[in-house]
């Protein structure tokens, strides 16, 4: 007879099987990971910074966009679909995710920042992380089940790592995947592999930037006495943060959008990126500064817009938001490589500026709910986002946080820059969005009912015009 003692030993003893394993597949993963992280971050510092003194650099972009395009054509073609290639075959619980993924999405990222084309680094990572996790996940001879979990793993050691966000890095991962599920079996591999990234990052001296909420006074009707917020203070968040959602709308639409018209417009491919760069440099002279390229993390010129300037009380222009949004989804529209991550906090972060001042708000409270509300809406990822907004900010904002990335990720609708991204659970019940395994199928769904739609409407329109 098997008594409940024998029973629950027995569990317990295959979860410290299970804790081992993985431990010891995810450990030299991720220390690879963590590895050429830092090292991308250290070259891409390094090329930032030497084009800030070589300002004439952004005239050779339309160029720097041709050698990116024939880089992919002749020997990243498999890697050009970047991370959807990489959850798509997490969905498939495939390892399709080529070896030379890494290399390749490295040196363009670095050329398109080196010549100043407005671009993130998030992109990048994820794709380093799924790339080695993938050849790893070969040399293991992981299969099924174990490969989905190893690739994931990846994806959080690369987004955990170039952020310093080891904790969201790892439901990161588990929440791109699927919007409205959380993939909670990828728990330990995501989490022991973001770790141990960030910790590598650290180990080879490569730093993070820090950011800072200023103190603030707060009116006497509290929430909670734990929370502190006041209840006027809440009111405006939530009104702020449906203009992040609708700012995370507008990016993804636009970046798609741009892809679209670019494809039907120009026979010869190579052309897009040269009309994408020549766009770039014109808006730069008519402004007459370069605020609005590459990161936008650290100051090219004294008193320039960046995002953590952002966090002061006149560090950004009143359409420093739209401005970056522009030179982003051009950029990555017409064949640049990088993330777009790091383009969303500069994003949120000017908007919530802008919106501090009209809605009589904490400008640095509010530069720190758009810089995660906005990436919020556009990943639909709202508990990684607070969880960022924890690790980046502190706790004392928690609720803040929370309503503002849930806010903005409701707003967005069923848009996002992650077209692969599965939706298991619509944000609205909506027949359009009710059984659709992706994003890109629902809204061709979407946009072919729509034409069925007009089609009927048209003469009925037609009749009542007479």
């Amino acid at each position: 007879m098997i008594t409940n003692d024998k029973i629950s030993l027995k569990e317990h003893y295959g979860i410290f099987k299970h804790l081992i394993r993985w431990t010891l597949l995810v450990a030299p993963i991720a220390v690879a990971i963590g590895s050429m992280v830092a090292f991308f971050l250290w070259l891409l510092g390094a090329a930032i910074h030497f084009r800030f003194t070589h300002y004439w650099l952004l005239f050779l972009l339309p160029a720097a966009g041709v050698l990116i395009h024939f880089i992919y054509q002749s020997v990243g073609k498999s890697s050009e679909k970047g991370n959807n290639l990489i959850m798509e075959q997490i969905h498939e619980a495939g390892g399709g995710v080529p070896k030379r993924m890494a290399p390749i999405i490295l040196i363009t990222t670095v050329i398109t920042h080196f010549f100043g084309g407005s671009a993130g680094r998030e992109g990048t990572a994820v794709q380093i992380g799924g790339s080695i996790a993938a050849m790893f996940g070969s040399w293991f001879k992981l299969k099924g089940v174990d490969m989905r979990m190893i690739l994931t793993a990846g994806v959080a050691a690369g987004f955990g790592a170039v952020f310093g966000t080891p904790l969201t890095g790892a439901i990161f991962a588990m929440e791109v995947l699927t919007i409205g599920r959380i993939q909670y079996e990828a728990l330990i591999p995501a989490l022991i592999a973001a770790i141990i990234g960030d910790a590598t990052v650290a180990a080879w001296g490569v730093n993070h930037v820090h950011y800072h909420i200023a103190q603030f006074a707060q009116a006497p009707f509290l929430v909670s006495n734990f929370l502190h917020t006041d209840v006027l203070l809440l009111g405006k968040v939530i009104i702020a943060s449906a203009f992040f959602g609708l700012a995370s709308f507008i990016f993804a639409g636009m970046v798609h959008e741009i892809k679209a018209f670019c494809g039907k417009v120009f026979s010869h491919k190579w052309m897009i990126p040269v009309v994408g760069g020549l766009v770039i440099i014109g808006l730069t002279l008519i402004l007459g500064k370069p605020d609005y390229l590459s990161l936008g993390v650290d100051a090219e010129h004294p008193g320039a817009v960046t995002i953590p300037s952002a966090f002061q009380a006149s560090g950004a222009d009143t359409w420093s938001w739209l401005w970056k949004t522009i030179y982003t989804t051009i950029t990555l529209g017409t064949g640049f490589k990088g993330g777009e991550v790091t383009p969303l906090f500069y994003i949120g972060a000017t908007l919530g500026n802008t919106l501090s001042g009209l809605l009589n708000a904490p400008v640095g409270l509010f530069a720190a709910l758009g810089f995660i509300a906005v990436f919020s809406g556009a990943t639909n990822t709202p508990l990684a986002c607070t969880f960022m907004g924890i690790e980046l900010f502190g706790g004392e904002h928690a609720l803040l946080f929370a309503v503002a990335c849930f806010t903005a990720y409701f707003f967005s609708g069923h848009s996002g820059i992650y077209s692969a991204q599965k939706i298991v659970v619509p944000k609205i019940f909506d027949a359009d969005y009710a059984d659709e395994t992706s994003l890109a199928d629902a809204n061709k769904r979407r946009g072919y009912i729509h034409q069925k739609l007009n089609k009927y409407r048209l003469p009925y329109r037609k009749k009542n015009d007479k």
